[in-house]
């Protein structure tokens, strides 16, 4: 389901630790992207969960690149529920491997061109195939691996742009994890010939098997995290075990400066990160 958005439509956003979050759903966001794409506009879209805000709140220039996107979209119950203590509300969780075939649907019924650009080499591939399975027409659809020099001025970074430009796609994705996707998207916008811009962390990886995801059970019901963590114990231990509490701890002490309306005050708009920033990226 679509729900048709006029043109600038605003959505109403929220402020969580520092950073901008828009009120909207699913259909919503479809709308507004098709909108978007009607009007040949260009813009830029991404997600945060509870360790994209976390990552934020640490590396000062991620936060405000989450911030210069057009729309920021709720991504994980950890949000939900750190807007919910802060006295604010989200309409729902947008997870992107949840409504990829929605997005196809729309492409396929417009005719859209979708370019996926991350994953190991055969990974985007595997999960373009995925996606395809059902339609018996053809959909206008690239990809490319997210192994190779991202430097902006390396040659194979010169190339992947130059193979994308001359695709032209509606919707390139990318998913080389946070918070290199959106560094990368960040320095190359400009020369990239794309309506819509839109990093999806490990959403490929999903699609094409190469990590599992958890029973729809926990996935549905707040518990995505810890279905990680079983699955890959090792890699996101740190993530979790450490990082959620912190997430808890950075939303609490915002909430304690949020003024008796449930409202953010003004200084905490203006939320200013206070820790040293770090150049890892994960597969959000």
């Amino acid at each position: 389901m679509v729900t048709k958005v006029e043109e600038n439509e605003p959505f109403n956003k929220i402020s969580l630790l520092g950073t901008q979050i828009h009120k909207i759903t699913v259909p919503e966001l479809l709308g507004w992207m098709e909108s978007t794409i009607d009007s040949d506009r260009r813009a830029r879209i991404n997600y945060v969960n509870a360790q994209a805000l976390n990552l934020a709140y640490k590396i000062p220039w991620f936060q405000k690149d989450l911030n210069q996107n057009d729309i920021i979209f709720c991504d994980g119950f950890g949000v939900k529920w750190g807007a919910k203590l802060v006295g604010e509300s989200l309409p729902s969780r947008l997870t992107p491997p949840d409504w990829i075939d929605q997005l196809i649907d729309l492409s396929h019924k417009k005719s859209l061109r979708l370019f996926f650009l991350g994953g190991k080499h055969g990974v985007a591939e595997k999960a373009r195939a995925k996606l395809l399975q059902h339609f018996s027409e053809p959909i206008a659809f690239e990809t490319h691996h997210g192994y190779f020099d991202k430097s902006i001025d390396s040659a194979e970074n010169k190339e992947v742009i130059q193979k994308i430009n001359e695709f032209k796609p509606h919707i390139l994705l990318v998913g080389f994890g946070m918070p290199i996707q959106e560094k990368w998207l960040s320095e190359n916008w400009d020369q990239l010939n794309a309506n819509i811009g839109f990093p999806v962390g490990a959403m490929m990886d999903f699609i094409a098997g190469e990590v599992r995801r958890g029973p729809r059970w926990m996935t549905d019901s707040g518990f995505e995290w810890l279905s990680r963590l079983i699955i890959e114990p090792r890699r996101l231990w740190k993530r979790y075990l450490v990082g959620n509490p912190l997430f808890i701890m950075r939303v609490l002490k915002q909430r304690i400066k949020t003024d008796p309306s449930g409202k953010i005050s003004n200084e905490q708009q203006e939320f200013s990160p206070r820790e040293e920033p770090t150049q890892s990226a994960e597969k959000v």
